[in-house]
């Protein structure tokens, strides 16, 4: 809304300063700005409320050292990072960008079904909270509206380097790169980067390519179902890392600066030719939406850091997976989430092996055996005596190191 404001200022007044609401780069640090402020100083009045409304987590006993003492800590805490993120967005960005329109959305859409969960739990006392069923369609019909849309909308296009004579019906453009005469044109397709990959470009529609001369006509079906499983994964693994103090926020904080940058890489045509990278046109505008997410994570862990003064709950928790899965599909970077979120997949796997693994026994020999003293991947070194402080600092480390082996695939070949 002030870009919108201070650009009218700009045309018919000629307000020295007001100008400077054109550059990404300023925006992204005002986004950054006003959502610290918006979770560290509104957020303790938030914190305040939820407790004076007895909205307190109830803790199972898993006899974990200090467990107990978490019982009746405020929960539904994601509310701070949501405000902290959609009103910077709302502020700063230009709201008719496609890609930010998605970004709110997954961000509201995420949030409600999180909340509606801890509502569940908190105020009708259900230690279920909402049905695992509900939680998977919500996710799913999000990832079909993502999934549509990017391959649908004609705002979303990618500027993808051709060899004359063109096969797209396009406007072809020129530019020399180191000596070299290269062409291209900005068209609407299902690639993406792929780590390892023969020039990091992969199109979907080639998984189906062994069916016969046919086979991009299945591309929007590959696709959507590539989107399901990158959104669904992604934010029920976050909301399984959100089991200690500090683990999902801190981790995910690392994953929005790489997504910021990669952001500005890919919409920035300058660098993004320098770089080799996919320029994709109008996708920079993320970047201050990336900054608002970076801001609401790094202020609400003031307050989540060890001991947590609150929790954020399904309310946070989904919400930040999703966004993090949606904001990668969008800069064509979620093949590398296996490597960037590699915390919330191993995370998200140890459950899976847990679970599996004991059911298996249980039917083969009687009883259940265990891989993990227990499930997720955090509680076993909580179960084999380790702080909750040193845990996350040891996978803090990890997701940094995790952000710069993402980087570094970019320039692999």
């Amino acid at each position: 809304m002030l870009y919108y404001l201070f650009q009218y200022l700009n045309e018919k007044f000629h307000i020295p300063g007001a100008g400077v609401f054109q550059y990404i780069t300023f925006r992204t640090a005002m986004s950054v700005i006003t959502s610290l402020i918006i979770t560290t100083v509104y957020g303790r009045r938030l914190i305040d409320y939820l407790r004076y409304k007895q909205v307190g987590e109830t803790v199972r006993n898993l006899g974990l050292e200090g467990q107990m003492q978490k019982s009746g800590t405020p929960t539904m805490g994601g509310i701070i990072i949501i405000l902290g993120i959609v009103v910077p967005t709302l502020l700063f960005a230009r709201l008719e960008n496609i890609y930010i329109i998605m970004m709110l959305v997954t961000t509201i859409w995420l949030g409600a079904i999180g909340f509606l969960d801890d509502y569940i739990k908190v105020f009708k006392k259900n230690k279920e909270g909402l049905a695992g069923r509900f939680k998977i369609t919500g996710q799913v019909i999000l990832s079909l509206f993502i999934g549509w849309t990017m391959y649908f909308n004609d705002s979303i296009i990618i500027r993808q380097e051709v060899k004359l004579p063109v096969t797209y019906d396009a406007p072809v453009s020129f530019h020399m790169r180191d000596n070299v005469p290269v062409y291209t044109q900005d068209i609407k397709s299902t690639i993406t980067t792929l780590p390892f990959y023969k020039n990091n470009e992969f199109d979907y529609s080639k998984v189906l390519k062994f069916t016969g001369e046919d086979y991009e006509q299945y591309a929007l079906v590959v696709f959507l179902f590539f989107v399901i499983i990158i959104i669904t994964g992604i934010s029920n693994g976050a909301n399984i890392t959100d089991g200690i103090d500090g683990l999902a926020t801190g981790t995910s904080a690392i994953i929005g600066i790489t997504l910021a940058l990669l952001a500005y890489v890919s919409g920035n045509t300058v660098i993004a030719d320098y770089l080799n990278i996919m320029y994709i046109p109008n996708s920079g505008e993320l970047v201050i939406f990336a900054g608002a997410f970076v801001g609401a994570c790094v202020g609400f862990l003031w307050y989540n850091s060890y001991p947590a003064q609150v929790f954020m709950g399904d309310t946070g928790s989904l919400a930040i997976g999703g966004i993090i899965a949606v904001f990668a599909i969008m800069i064509r970077k979620e093949l590398m989430l296996p490597i960037l979120c590699g915390i919330f997949i191993v995370e998200n796997m140890s459950v899976i092996m847990q679970v599996s693994y004991f059911k298996y026994t249980k039917k083969k020999y009687g009883e259940g055996r265990r891989i993990f003293l227990m499930s997720p991947l955090h509680h076993h070194y909580q179960k084999k005596g380790y702080h909750e402080s040193k845990i996350v600092t040891r996978f803090w480390i990890l997701g940094i190191m995790l952000a710069i082996m993402a980087i570094i695939t970019l320039k692999l070949r």
